[in-house]
């Protein structure tokens, strides 16, 4: 692997880095040292740097008063917001490629969608959370507009580390619990029916919103702040 990480330097580091705190390998609030991770890709601290920078611009960690680095926490209070904004751009996204989408688009988004549910079948929480992604994305590019797919992709990953919070705490098959979540927006979409997959992208939004309030009810989720406000007065001290 050293080999691998000296010939990508920073991509690499970045890669790795953000694979890690989507998956929530890397928890919400965890410290990030330039010293330690130099240490661990076996590089010098420069493309370290670039790749918490990168990090930083998308979002992904958070630098603290003291300069130190941490894995952003997950905004619990500012769900709502991101709910909406999700909501709308995924009506929007969803209603222009029912417009617009080509027949080999549509392809690729049944395809995609097969790839999710081969996920969810396999019960793979890591699959399962970038297939979702790549089928919403595919919808998206075939809405032909790269402004809204860019927005989008960000409310995307933010929407990574909540699914994976959500699969860890399930418990149950996930096939069952789950399903096919995707078939009206594939149908309206299909159907060219542009009213119907905005409706679909709507109700897809309200089902992750029901589930994710199911979690915060059945969860830890104050105990969760608590031990992030522990470290972030740890760290600062």
């Amino acid at each position: 692997m050293a080999s691998t990480t000296k010939r990508h330097g920073g991509r690499y580091v970045y890669e790795t880095l953000r694979r890690k705190i989507l998956t929530l390998d890397l928890k919400p609030g965890s410290p990030l040292d330039e010293v330690s991770l130099a240490e661990s890709f076996n590089l010098s601290r420069s493309p370290i740097r670039d790749a918490l920078a990168r990090l930083h611009s998308e979002g992904l960690v958070t630098v603290l008063s003291n300069r130190n680095v941490i894995v952003k926490p997950i905004d619990f209070e500012g769900l709502p917001r991101y709910l909406d904004a999700l909501d709308l751009v995924q009506r929007a996204v969803t209603r222009l490629a029912a417009g617009l989408r080509s027949d080999a688009e549509l392809d690729e988004i049944r395809r995609k969608n097969q790839e999710y549910m081969a996920a969810v079948e396999a019960s793979d929480f890591g699959m399962m959370s970038e297939k979702n992604k790549e089928f919403h994305l595919c919808v998206s590019r075939a809405g032909g507009n790269p402004y809204l797919t860019q927005y989008y992709e960000n409310l995307l990953d933010e929407g990574q580390r909540l699914i994976h919070l959500q699969l860890n705490f399930i418990i149950s098959d996930l096939s069952r619990t789950i399903g096919n979540d995707h078939e009206d927006i594939i149908t309206a979409i299909a159907d060219r029916d542009m009213s119907k997959a905005e409706e679909a992208a709507h109700e897809h939004t309200e089902l992750f919103r029901k589930r994710f309030i199911d979690y915060l009810n059945k969860s830890h989720v104050t105990e969760l702040k608590l031990d992030w406000i522990g470290k972030r007065e740890e760290l600062e001290a």
